[in-house]
């Protein structure tokens, strides 16, 4: 089985640093479609599935983790509360658990600080919405206060943020009783976010790369290439090295059962390779474009905080 890195949580747990991202699409049809790649993920000795509320994957992530055989205890599962039910965090992880077939969760994530209306008919939050219906209460700091409760419960052992930028962090902080042990945000060579880095690992947080390999992008650029070829992979390890050698975690979503092997046995980067991949940084967002309307499921860039956007 592959020796997976492991990176430790400001609260001593110990998380595999390379996780799979289970996102599956946003049609019903496509959501049950993510169970033969998390079999065989299990199989290559992946032990981190990275779930949502809104991906409507938890159901299929539990099923799976109860046929493959391996004790609950050996995978690490994350899933997300979703911006429409940040007035209702208990109720929302009681539908989590009930959906996956779970106990509990290893790591609870605020998806968005968004706050939107709670609509129970509402299937995938992330397609398109003629309407937001964003919400000023509760604000991401009164639902946090939420979210510290359920660690009492046990339901939760670590709980953590998503798509935060360091604006929002700080805002966050000066109320929560309980720092982040994760900020899960896009990163990748092109999208470095180097000032949230040094933020987050100032204040003891982990943050961790979903889309972390760049799509083509990152995958196809000349240099990425030449190193990937200097060490005998394919391009998607060797990002994926480099997340690992900068501190952070990743979550890569890989459908196919090779590439999945790829992905958890990991190059040994040298300076020089670091330096050319810290040097492609961009700032360059490649997923979660602004709509029509110039915001991000319902929040503009400014109040996300990622006035620097490029796209």
């Amino acid at each position: 089985m592959a020796n997976v890195p492991k990176v430790k949580l400001n609260t001593g747990a110990v998380m595999p640093a390379i996780g799979l991202g289970t996102f599956s699409g946003n049609e019903p049809h496509e959501w049950p479609q993510c169970k033969p790649w998390i079999h065989t993920a299990l199989q290559a000795g992946y032990r981190h599935l990275d779930t949502a509320y809104g991906y409507n994957t938890e159901k299929y992530v539990g099923e799976v983790v109860r046929e493959s055989g391996i004790p609950r205890e050996e995978i690490w599962i994350t899933t997300k509360l979703p911006p429409h039910h940040m007035s209702r965090v208990a109720a929302s992880l009681e539908e989590s658990l009930e959906r996956s077939g779970f106990d509990y969760f290893d790591l609870y994530l605020m998806h968005w600080p968004i706050t939107r209306r709670y609509d129970p008919a509402l299937g995938s939050p992330f397609s398109p919405q003629k309407e937001w219906n964003v919400l000023e209460h509760p604000t991401f700091s009164e639902a946090w206060a939420e979210m510290e409760k359920m660690l009492e419960t046990g339901k939760v052992k670590n709980i953590g943020v998503s798509n935060f930028s360091v604006k929002n962090l700080e805002i966050l902080l000066k109320t929560a009783k309980i720092v982040p042990a994760v900020n899960q945000v896009e990163l990748h060579p092109l999208l470095a976010q180097n000032d949230l880095l040094a933020y987050c690992k100032e204040k003891g947080i982990t943050l961790t790369a979903y889309s972390p390999t760049g799509y083509a992008e990152v995958r196809e650029n000349p240099d990425v290439k030449k190193i990937a070829r200097k060490h005998g992979v394919s391009s998607p390890p060797v990002a994926l090295a480099w997340h690992v050698q900068r501190g952070t975690s990743a979550v890569p979503k890989s459908t196919n059962a090779e590439r999945q092997k790829e992905n958890l046995n990991l190059p040994k980067l040298d300076e020089e390779d670091m330096k050319i991949l810290n040097s492609l940084d961009q700032g360059k967002h490649l997923c979660d474009q602004p709509g029509e309307d110039g915001t991000i499921f319902g929040w503009t860039l400014e109040q996300l905080g990622w006035s620097a956007w490029q796209a």
